[in-house]
Parts: structure tokens; C-alpha cells; sequence
């Protein structure tokens, strides 16, 4: 029997209609269990042909856990630790924008920095983002320890606002912004920390919501506001106690690097009580004469690095107080403000100690004092070991000042007790002064001995002098010829030191 030929194209028809068949029933198996192949079984089977790179990263994309939406608005995942990339099976970078933050600058993204920090926490070397592009408004914040993973990197490429309604800081708060009890933190980055301090310089009324009506006199006041926000507001004053913007406290390996930190409502940085620190290539800016607004505060800290860096400010540009050793400061520009400041130490009959200071290559411009030691009457412990070296003032009021009767109360007692003050260096210090080039005020009962001046070069921008150099009750060397000549200081050692000091 003859058997019939068969034609190829018949049987690519036949092929494709199996094909199809096929495809459409196992469709309809998958539609029927619910199951979404594309995001799943897809997945597994490029996983299983040994894909990687795209693929493998495009399968965890779509395995990501839909988040939580919770009563308060904010959105948390429903497992932070879901892996995003690797094969550690945990991520290490934890977005606020992922954590409900909205970044408009008006919203409360408190509680989703909150939740993002919470996440990161407890991933070791684990990077907390907040984005560029977006202002956040976050009310007053503890990011802490000390069960927190060591090596968090807090990366800052965003804007940070601080909220200006009263109502936000109750009674008053000491800080803003906090880290503390932490191990290797470090917050680096090109964004802002902005604490919007004008409402508290100023002492001016804020307005903040409130169930209440304006009065007539009020809104009549304000009527640059909006006549919707006029409609529930109220006018309340700041609380007396002003916050320091970016507080760390109780910490150790803590970096600041790259970030901008202005306008705080006091103390711009502060670290107290923390050890192995350093500050590099950040900016601190407020008006001149925001009151009270030191750049950089250092209390109760050791192994302190700061460079490259440029404070503008109403206070004290760094303010170095009691229990800080091994301090090194290099490459400052500081100005407007008061220059650098260690102290005012002992006040209400305290005990305080500082020790190895360094200050060098320095800019100081516009300010009220250059390099400066403040002490209070009745205190105790000493100073020792400070070289001031290589600093450029420029319209200085004082460039060089010992004070050890300082006071910025109206009135203040007479005491004989007193912060020793010894071993102090001035090396190489030149520009121009406003008021007076030298300041020597030390203790009657507890002169200042080891004061060495070398390489002085101060001239009066008046061309004439308006206060000649003035030491009191101050020993030391003057080891080369000054400008103008420095005559006051005493030779040698006092005799009625005391034998015995209080030791730190």
C-alpha cells in the first residue's frame, strides 16, 4: 500500500495548535489557584537555568513584601530584613521615602525616620539614606543604642528641617537631633540639617494649629498669613530652653564628614561624652548675631580630629570645655563668631580639666575674640598643654586672651580659688586687631605660668594703637620680638604658687 506524502507545512500548523492547547490549559490551571506566574514561578524557573545578574535581580524586585499601611498614615514593611540584593539575605540600606517619609517639607516624617532607623539597627554597617531632592520636617529625634549594630552609616544628601511651631518642642528641649550610646557611626553626605533658629532668636511669636480661634488683634497682626491658616492659630512664643540642632552623646568612632548644619536655635554640633571623634569638610552657618549659637561644642570627649572645616557663627566657632584631651583642630576657617574658645570652665565652684590641645592653621575673620582661655572665679582643676600655632586673624577684636575672671552675668563675687592655667603656646600668630592685640587676665591667688609667645605679628586696623598689649598676674617666655612689643609678661615663676593643686 502506497502511504500518502506529508507535507512539513502541515505539520508546523499542527505543532503551533499543540503548543497553543497546551499553554492555555496550564493558564488556566495557574489562573485558577491564584497564583501569579509572572512574579513567581517565572522567576524560579530563570533562577533554576542559572540566570544571573538581571534576572536575578529583576525575580527580588517583584518578591518584595507589599508594605503596611498603618492608622497613623505611615507606611512600614512588613519585614525590613526581606533581602534587596546579595546573598547576605538581609539589606543593608534602609531609604526613609521606603518608610512612609513624604519629603515635602511641610509633613511630619518623624515616625518614618523612626521606623527607618529601627531597621537599620539591627543590620551591622547598615546605611540609613535620606535622599537628595526632598526637605523633611522631623520633630525632635533620638536615634539610639546601645543595642543598635555597630558601623551605621547615616547618609545625609537630603534636607532636614526643624518644625517651628511652639507646640512642637513642648516646655523646651536641650537637643533636636540626637545619637547616642553608639558604636562607629557616622554621618556623612551633601545635605542640610537646618534648624530654622530665627523664631527663637528673635523671641517672636510663632504660629502653630490649634482648636482655638484667632482673636480679632491677632490675625489683624499676621495678615501676611493666609486667610485659611488665620482660621485656627494661635500665637505662642517659643520656650525659653533652646535645643542644640545634632547632639551625639556617649559614643564612640563617631564621624561627621560633608554636611551642612545651619541656623540651629543654639549649639549647632555638639559631642559630649564621646571618644575617637571626627569632623571633616563640614559646614556650620548662622547669622552673627544669632545668640548663642556656638559652632562645634566639645564636652567630656577624648581623641577629638576636626579639619577642613568652615563655621560661621554667633558664638563660640569651637568651644572646648571640661573633661576634653587630645584635641587636634587644623584647617578652620572660622567667622563671623567669637573665635576658638577652650572654656568658660569652673563655673559654681566646679572642677574642670582640660588637657593637650592643638590648634593650628587656622583662618579667623570678624570675630570677638581669636584663640581664647575663659575660666570663672571660685573654680577648680587646670588647663595645660595648649599650643595655639600657624593662626591668621583678620579684624579680630582680640586675636590672643587669657581670662580667668570671666563672667557674663551682671555681677559676679570675688574668689580667690581659680582653674590653674599652665604650659600655653602662641606660635606664629599674625593679622590685624580691632581693639586690643593681647589680653592676659590670670588669677591673683593662681597666676598663669608657662605662657610662651613666639613669631607675633598683630597690627591695628586703625594703624594705631587703641589698647596696648595688657598681662596681669602672667608668667612666661616671649621668645622673639613681637608686633606690637609684648613688655607685660613676668619672667620665671611665681612665688606664692601654691604646692599642692587640685589634680584631674
Amino acid at each position: 500500500m502506497r502511504m500518502a506524502k506529508i507535507n512539513p507545512k502541515d505539520d508546523t500548523i499542527l505543532l503551533l495548535i499543540a503548543i497553543f492547547i497546551l499553554s492555555a490549559s496550564l493558564g488556566t490551571c495557574y489562573g485558577r489557584e491564584g497564583k501569579h506566574w509572572r512574579h513567581s514561578e517565572a522567576c524560579q524557573f530563570k533562577k533554576g537555568q542559572g540566570h544571573r545578574g538581571g534576572h536575578r535581580h529583576h525575580c527580588q524586585h517583584h518578591n518584595r513584601l507589599s508594605p503596611k499601611v498603618n492608622g497613623d498614615g505611615y507606611t512600614v514593611p512588613q519585614d525590613t530584613m526581606t533581602s534587596l540584593a546579595g546573598s547576605s539575605g538581609r539589606t543593608t540600606t534602609f531609604n526613609v521615602l521606603d518608610y512612609g517619609a513624604k519629603g515635602d517639607g511641610h509633613a511630619d516624617d518623624t515616625k518614618a525616620f523612626e521606623a527607618a532607623w529601627a531597621a537599620a539597627c539591627q543590620v551591622a554597617a547598615s546605611t540609613l539614606v535620606v535622599p537628595s531632592g526632598s526637605v523633611f520636617m522631623v520633630k525632635p529625634i533620638s536615634f539610639s543604642g546601645p543595642n543598635c549594630k555597630p558601623g551605621i552609616v547615616f547618609q545625609l544628601d537630603g534636607k532636614i528641617i526643624a518644625p517651628t511651631s511652639s507646640q512642637a518642642w513642648g516646655s523646651g528641649l536641650l537637643q533636636w537631633i540626637e545619637f547616642t550610646k553608639l558604636t562607629k557611626i557616622k554621618i556623612k553626605g551633601k545635605g542640610t540639617i537646618d534648624g530654622q533658629g530665627s523664631v527663637w532668636w528673635n523671641d517672636s511669636a510663632t504660629v502653630y494649629p490649634t482648636d482655638e480661634l484667632d482673636s480679632v488683634s491677632s490675625t489683624a497682626q499676621n495678615s501676611t498669613i493666609s486667610s485659611t491658616d488665620m482660621i485656627s492659630t494661635n500665637l505662642s512664643k517659643m520656650p525659653s530652653t533652646k535645643p542644640t540642632a545634632l547632639r551625639f552623646y556617649g559614643s564612640s568612632d563617631v564621624a561627621v564628614n560633608g554636611i551642612t548644619i545651619q541656623n540651629s536655635p543654639q549649639t549647632h554640633l555638639k559631642f559630649d561624652s564621646c571618644t575617637d571623634v571626627q569632623v571633616f569638610g563640614v559646614t556650620i552657618s548662622s547669622p552673627g548675631d544669632s545668640p548663642n549659637t556656638d559652632g562645634i561644642h566639645l564636652q567630656n570627649s577624648q581623641n577629638v580630629l576636626i579639619y577642613s572645616t568652615d563655621i560661621a557663627c554667633g558664638d563660640d566657632c569651637v568651644s572646648i570645655q571640661t573633661g576634653c584631651s587630645n584635641v587636634y583642630i587644623h584647617n578652620v576657617n572660622c567667622g563671623p563668631g567669637h573665635g576658638i574658645s577652650i572654656g568658660g570652665l569652673g563655673k559654681d565652684n566646679t572642677k574642670a580639666c582640660v588637657s593637650n590641645v592643638t590648634i593650628r592653621d587656622t583662618i579667623i575673620t570678624g570675630t570677638l575674640t581669636g584663640v581664647r582661655i575663659k575660666t570663672w572665679q571660685g573654680g577648680s582643676g587646670s588647663v595645660q598643654d595648649i599650643m595655639f600655632s600657624n593662626i591668621q586673624v583678620s579684624e579680630v577684636h582680640t586675636p590672643i586672651m587669657i581670662d580667668q575672671f570671666y563672667c557674663d552675668q551682671e555681677k559676679c563675687k570675688n574668689e580667690t580659688a581659680a582653674v590653674a592655667i599652665s604650659g600655653i603656646n602662641y606660635m606664629n600668630i599674625k593679622g590685624t586687631y580691632t581693639v586690643q592685640p593681647v589680653h592676659f587676665a590670670c588669677s591673683d591667688s593662681l597666676p598663669c605660668i608657662g605662657v610662651s609667645l613666639t613669631s607675633i605679628e598683630l597690627k591695628s586696623v586703625q594703624g594705631s594703637h587703641l589698647y596696648d598689649p595688657f598681662c596681669w598676674e602672667t608668667y612666661g617666655e616671649l621668645k622673639t620680638t613681637s608686633e606690637p612689643p609684648i613688655s607685660c609678661l613676668q619672667k620665671g615663676k611665681p612665688s606664692n604658687l601654691p604646692s599642692q593643686l587640685v589634680p584631674c
